[in-house]
């Protein structure tokens, strides 16, 4: 936890803005000398004169921050970190992850949150007995957002700015980006650009290969990295392959050996190429870069 995430801790523990430059005052007392305050729009703003490196405060009243303001407020309080998986990246990461869960076990009124983008970093993080954050709390596996949402909220958002797009074409765009959040908005954004009044499929696929367009660079330099047997399985995947041992996908795709399976795996796996979802089926994490791989490299 460094200084931006200690304000951000004292930045939504407060809202009355006495009360949060005296918790300042209090808590970052022996952290920092110089602190200035900008209250723009009525959002407490805190910025410092010195380094972090030349706090008084100690390591682990850092860390103990969140249970020292919940503890004195009498309030409990939730501490979300995004992208937690990048804690592996730390110097001597495992010492650092001792010495976290050895001071947020203790934490009687904080929750935390913690969440990340890498399924199988995460997975690695809490599964794995030798790592210090082993079963230290509840996992839950956000599902992708349903299909009749989208619809209703791209067909929303196209009627508040005076646009048509039918539902058919709405599940047309969440089809073909496969309910991906950041693709779907993109894809429904490029549509809505491209539409006077009313959507068209014709509008739906200019849009689409335009992206997939703007792609192509760096799926290619994806590619350049891998070996040929990982890029046929990815083939494989994409094309929604499901049993990869059969003697058949084995020839087709030149796998080789039902044995370099679990290796192609952990390949495409670990360079966050795929997932691996419940009931051990497997997904590429980016639908463009599906449709890229069937539609453009299988073509060359």
């Amino acid at each position: 936890m460094n200084c931006s995430s200690a304000t951000a801790v004292l930045k939504i523990s407060h809202s009355v803005w006495d009360d949060f430059a005296a918790s300042v005052r209090k808590y970052w007392g022996q952290l920092l000398p110089s602190v200035t305050f900008s209250d723009t729009a009525q959002t407490c703003e805190l910025s410092f004169g010195l380094d972090f490196k030349d706090n008084k405060m100690t390591f682990d009243e850092i860390l103990d921050l969140p249970q020292a303001i919940s503890r004195d407020y009498g309030k409990k309080m939730v501490v979300c970190i995004d992208e937690f998986q990048n804690i592996n990246e730390y110097d001597d990461p495992l010492a650092f992850q001792r010495k976290l869960r050895s001071h947020w076990q203790k934490h009687t009124n904080v929750c935390y949150c913690l969440y990340g983008s890498k399924r199988h970093m995460l997975l690695d993080i809490f599964h794995n007995y030798n790592m210090p954050f082993y079963k230290f709390g509840d996992i839950l596996f956000l599902e992708k957002i349903p299909k009749e949402d989208w619809i209703e909220f791209i067909g929303r958002k196209f009627s508040e700015t005076g646009k048509e797009i039918s539902g058919e074409l709405c599940s047309m765009i969440t089809g073909l980006m496969k309910n991906h959040p950041y693709y779907t908005q993109q894809l429904s954004q490029q549509v809505w650009f491209r539409t006077a009044t009313v959507a068209s499929a014709e509008v739906v696929d200019e849009a689409f290969s335009d992206i997939i367009g703007q792609l192509s660079l760096l799926f290619a330099n994806i590619i350049d990295t891998l070996t040929p047997r990982q890029i046929n399985f990815l083939l494989a995947v994409a094309d929604g392959v499901t049993n990869f041992s059969s003697k058949e996908i084995l020839i087709k795709y030149q796998l080789g050996t039902s044995a370099n399976i679990k290796n192609l795996k952990k390949a495409a796996t670990e360079k966050d190429l795929v997932d691996i979802l419940p009931g051990n089926r497997i997904e590429l994490q980016d639908p463009v870069f599906a449709h890229w791989l069937k539609q453009i490299y299988r073509t060359r």
